[in-house]
């Protein structure tokens, strides 16, 4: 069952970073207010908000300027609600994945364009909240239903109830603990699934004095997002819950910018003739050895290639830049923009004839340039 709702956009254009906030709101509408006023803290506004255990009235979840709520349908509470900023919702097409527990709820995002450069144009973020049953394996969702293979970017995050040494390195664990996170953790592992969180770092404080401190609130990725994770962060107060605010960064992997290169179509042939008829090498060496031979070719080779390049002017491509770009192609983009300005000015049948010849053409060269490319 899906819902959906529109609009399109290049997302690493209009959200350099893409905040992700997971909390349990404990079912407290004053949880849920201290959380989203708390948004005002963080650098950038959150655009998804994974909530797990959140308040409700008659399975009607509370609302918030500035953000659309969506829940599993009933019957019976809500376990987990995730909350889609109308900023978003502006630029992006999103849809609701509904599943077969009430305890589990998905996000997908789309963009009409690669998602943060990457190949992919489609995002899920999937909200679980696990909770304690009698039968194994001792909690509400089989892994295997939370923990499925997606080509696309997948995140999941919640509150998991589990307790492992990768996610708390420091924590005691009784072989009933270990067994039972030991087959969801292999289940990630299988797909697999990479842990976000830092090891050590709690997420969970009881409000008792007698228990210490657990990580029960986890983040899991796919390898299709791996590269696009930019931090996981515990960076607020408490909200009133005994579960800290976890905020998962999504950012645009860093754009190494390509190395310099000689412009060879600016090489100055007049003064390489010139320079070469003075160019001279190495006397080779009279008994050559294999090494000798090779060391006496490399510096030769330097030599000349220093000698092209002193005359040949530097370029650095843009990252943007199209390497299967022609003159040709701008000469038909300028004549297609042409007929579109003549057709605006003047909307008669013959400029629509010719904004649609030329656009054909204009595009039909784009994507044979590319092919040989």
């Amino acid at each position: 069952m899906e819902n959906f709702f529109t609009r399109y956009t290049d997302s690493s254009a209009v959200f350099p970073s893409f905040p992700i906030v997971q909390h349990n709101c404990l079912g407290s509408w004053d949880v849920f207010l201290s959380l989203f006023h708390s948004f005002t803290m963080l650098p950038h506004p959150p655009l998804l908000v994974a909530i797990q255990d959140p308040p409700s009235r008659r399975s009607v979840l509370p609302t918030f300027p500035g953000f659309m709520s969506f829940a599993p349908p009933p019957p019976g509470l809500p376990r987990v609600a995730i909350y889609v900023s109308r900023t978003l919702n502006q630029h992006m097409s999103c849809s609701t994945v509904f599943h077969e527990s009430s305890e589990m709820l998905s996000v997908d995002v789309f963009s009409s364009q690669r998602l943060f450069g990457s190949p992919h144009r489609s995002l899920r973020v999937t909200s679980v909240y696990l909770l304690r049953t009698n039968r194994p394996p001792y909690r509400s969702i089989l892994p295997e239903r939370i923990f499925s293979f997606l080509s696309y970017p997948h995140l999941v995050l919640g509150d998991f109830n589990l307790h492992y040494p990768l996610a708390d390195p420091s924590r005691s664990l009784s072989e009933r603990e270990f067994t039972i996170s030991t087959r969801y953790f292999d289940a990630a592992l299988d797909v697999p699934y990479h842990l976000l969180n830092t090891p050590g770092v709690y997420t969970h404080f009881p409000f008792d004095t007698i228990s210490r401190p657990s990580v029960l609130d986890l983040a899991f990725t796919n390898t299709a997002l791996s590269s696009l994770v930019s931090s996981w962060d515990t960076p607020l107060p408490s909200t009133g819950s005994d579960h800290v605010l976890c905020v998962i960064t999504l950012r645009p992997p860093a754009i190494m910018l390509p190395p310099p290169t000689p412009h060879w179509a600016l090489l100055d042939l007049d003064a390489v003739g010139k320079a070469l008829d003075t160019f001279t090498t190495l006397p080779c060496p009279a008994k050559p050895t294999p090494n000798s031979l090779s060391r006496w070719f490399d510096i030769s080779s330097t030599r000349l290639t220093s000698l092209l390049t002193s005359h040949a002017p530097s370029k650095r491509p843009c990252p943007r830049s199209k390497p299967w770009w022609s003159p040709r192609l701008s000469s038909l983009r300028r004549e297609y923009h042409r007929f579109a300005r003549l057709s605006r000015l003047d909307p008669s049948p013959l400029n629509w004839s010719n904004v649609k010849s030329s656009r054909r053409t204009y595009f039909k060269a784009i994507a044979s340039a590319k092919k040989a490319h």
